[in-house]
C-alpha cells in the first residue's frame, strides 16, 4: 500500500478490524519509510450480474424486482418478510457463486419457484401462473398435478 505522505510503496498493518457488519475491513497502517500512520479500508469487489431477458435485452440484476415479485406471490399468505429476504439472499448467493456473469431471467425464475415451493405452495402456484404464462386451465391443472405428485 502506497503511503499517502511520502509515496513509499511499503507499509505494515498495525491494527485490523471489521466494520459495517463485516462488509469492510478497516486497517491502520504505518509507513516503513516515514513512520506516519494512515487508515485503509478493504471491501469485497462484487461483479454485477447481468440478466438476459426473454427478448435478449440485458440489464443489471435488481434485487428489488425479485423482492417485489415474491412479495406479490406471497400476498395475504403467512410468509414473513424475513423468510422472503432469506430466500432472495440464497438466490443471489447462488448467482454470485456461479461462474456465469450473465444469467437468463428463466434461470432466475426457476430459482424463485424452487424457493417458493418450499416456503408456501399457494405462493408457488401464484408465481408459476404468471411466470409460466399458463395459456388455459389445462396447463394450470397439469402444474398443480405435478405439485401434488411431488408431495
Amino acid at each position: 500500500m502506497k503511503c499517502p505522505f511520502c509515496a513509499f510503496d511499503e507499509s505494515k498493518v498495525i491494527d485490523s478490524r471489521p466494520t459495517d457488519e463485516g462488509e469492510r475491513i478497516r486497517r491502520r497502517r504505518e509507513c516503513i519509510s516515514c513512520g506516519k500512520r494512515f487508515t485503509t479500508y478493504e471491501i469485497i469487489e462484487s461483479v454485477p450480474i447481468i440478466v438476459v431477458k426473454k427478448d435478449k435485452s440485458r440489464e443489471v440484476f435488481d434485487r428489488d424486482k425479485l423482492f417485489n415479485g415474491m412479495m406479490r406471490a406471497c400476498e395475504k399468505r403467512p410468509v414473513s418478510v424475513e423468510v422472503i429476504e432469506k430466500a432472495i439472499d440464497e438466490i443471489e448467493a447462488d448467482l454470485q457463486n456461479s461462474l456465469d456473469r450473465e444469467v437468463t431471467s428463466v434461470k432466475i425464475g426457476e430459482h424463485v419457484m424452487d424457493k417458493l415451493k418450499d416456503i408456501d405452495e399457494v405462493a408457488y402456484v401464484r408465481f408459476a401462473s404468471v411466470y409460466r404464462q399458463f395459456k388455459d386451465i389445462n396447463t394450470f391443472m397439469s402444474e398443480l398435478k405435478k405439485l401434488l405428485i411431488e408431495e
